[in-house]
């Protein structure tokens, strides 16, 4: 499989693409419409007007807007972000294709966060409004809506246990056997990828300086266990990472 899993989209931000088939999208199997019947799915496909296109570097919301829509990624890799009132930026994560932005806005009907796009990216626009009222008339949507909201809990949870518990070494292994799950979840190669994200942002997520996290890949890569050639990374010998990781399954 290919070590360049998600390509870029050359746009204009903001602009916007017509004529969406959710049942066409090669995401399907992890987005909203997983398990839905054909009825469900037209209706899913009537409601999901828009595209949307943002440039890398440039924010699809940022907190405090006016929520009204939750994005489907198609492609591209953004981060959430959240900054604190002395301007100190706290990555909350790294969403690809096929993970949804938007629902931590619900209760507040305004977005808690920055979503980032750090590369050229394309999402879907879902009215919430009409994605609510069509969740209360089939049962399937409804399922599949409740099971991406507890993905989205489960993933905090992993976070916090990295923050918490953790060592450097086990934080960056635990972190690069995410994104090789995450890749194999979408059809792509989980030995071989490109990370999209700066070292300075994998060191703030992970709550890491930027030297523990440069100094700790250079020992994966010497001790054999993954290869970093700049952006793109193999993991050579995925037993051992796990082992270093301390655990089977890295959470999400």
């Amino acid at each position: 499989m290919s070590a360049h899993p998600i390509p870029a989209v050359k746009a204009a931000a903001g602009a916007v693409t017509h004529a969406v088939n959710c049942g066409d999208c090669g995401l399907h199997d992890i987005c909203l419409v997983e398990g839905l019947s054909p009825t469900e799915l037209d209706r899913l496909t009537g409601m999901v007007a828009t595209r949307r296109r943002v440039k890398r570097g440039e924010p699809l919301f940022r907190a405090g807007d006016r929520f009204d829509a939750v994005y489907p990624i198609r492609l591209g890799f953004f981060k959430t972000r959240v900054t604190s009132d002395d301007g100190r930026e706290q990555v909350t994560g790294f969403p690809m294709p096929g993970d949804i932005l938007g629902f931590d806005a619900i209760s507040a009907a305004a977005f808690q966060c920055d979503a980032i796009a750090l590369e050229d990216a394309e999402v879907c626009v879902v009215p919430f409004e009409k994605l609510e009222s069509l969740t209360r008339e089939f049962n399937g949507l409804q399922r599949q809506l409740h099971r991406v909201l507890s993905r989205e809990i489960v993933r905090d949870q992993g976070v916090m246990m990295l923050l918490g518990t953790m060592r450097a070494e086990q934080r960056i292994a635990t972190f690069v056997l995410n994104l090789s799950q995450r890749f194999a979840q979408r059809g792509f190669s989980p030995r071989e990828f490109i990370l999209r994200m700066t070292r300075e942002e994998i060191g703030n997520y992970l709550g890491l300086k930027l030297e523990t996290v440069s100094r700790t890949f250079s020992k994966l890569q010497d001790d054999g266990v993954i290869t970093v050639e700049q952006k793109r990374l193999r993991i050579d010998e995925p037993t051992r990472l796990r082992d270093i990781a301390g655990a089977t399954c890295a959470p999400e």
